[in-house]
């Protein structure tokens, strides 16, 4: 299957960068966080556009291409050196066409990895919680009206192949259960299709998908 290559995935304040972070431990991964790549360039960016918001759609327009591409060569280049990686980051157009998630995923496996998308699975009430609780200054404008964010903000599972995760349970049991879902006999890098059945996970607050 190809060296360890997770694809951490989710909703804002879902906790991607610290289930990212306690993968990247548990198997000895380099991690990859799209925003500690390219946040600090994507601020300049942000300052030429007039714009102190990063969510900001003229901003995500102009930059989303370039700040994957540096996601996905960083991964290729730790991939070519022997080292399993792990990759955080939104993937909102990857989660939600099947196609593109496959052309990502042909990229990295062509590089010796073995590309998995990991989802977290969270509920509003959580991102509610999370995020008002971290108040930080890239959610002002979701936080000065968040229940109209709660309504646009796409919280459904991919379409492409994923593992799933609650979102809720501690982190200690989400590493278990991917580690769980990896093991497990199938694999969800070969069949990106969202009607295929899926093998379920006894643990409690995961499920295969």
């Amino acid at each position: 299957m190809g060296l360890s290559t997770l694809l951490v995935a989710g909703p804002p304040a879902s906790g991607k960068t610290v289930l990212g972070a306690a993968l990247a431990r548990r198997l000895g991964a380099t991690l990859l966080d799209q925003d500690a790549l390219t946040g600090p360039l994507t601020s300049v960016i942000a300052d030429l556009l007039g714009t102190d918001e990063l969510d900001n759609a003229r901003l995500a327009e102009a930059t989303r291409s370039a700040r994957y591409e540096t996601l996905y060569a960083a991964a290729i280049d730790n991939l070519a050196a022997g080292n399993p990686v792990v990759l955080v980051a939104p993937f909102t157009a990857e989660r939600r066409d099947p196609d593109a998630w496959q052309r990502v995923a042909d990229r990295l496996a062509a590089a010796g990895g073995g590309p998995v998308l990991v989802w977290l699975r969270v509920t509003p009430e959580l991102v509610r919680a999370r995020m008002s609780a971290r108040a930080a200054d890239r959610d002002r404008e979701k936080l000065a009206d968040l229940a109209a964010f709660l309504d646009r903000v796409d919280l459904g599972p991919p379409a492409a192949r994923h593992l799933a995760v609650n979102a809720a349970a501690p982190t200690a049991d989400q590493v278990r259960a991917v580690l769980d879902g990896l093991a497990a006999p199938s694999d969800p890098t070969r069949d990106p299709s969202p009607t295929r059945s899926h093998h379920s996970d006894p643990r409690p607050g995961s499920r295969r998908a």
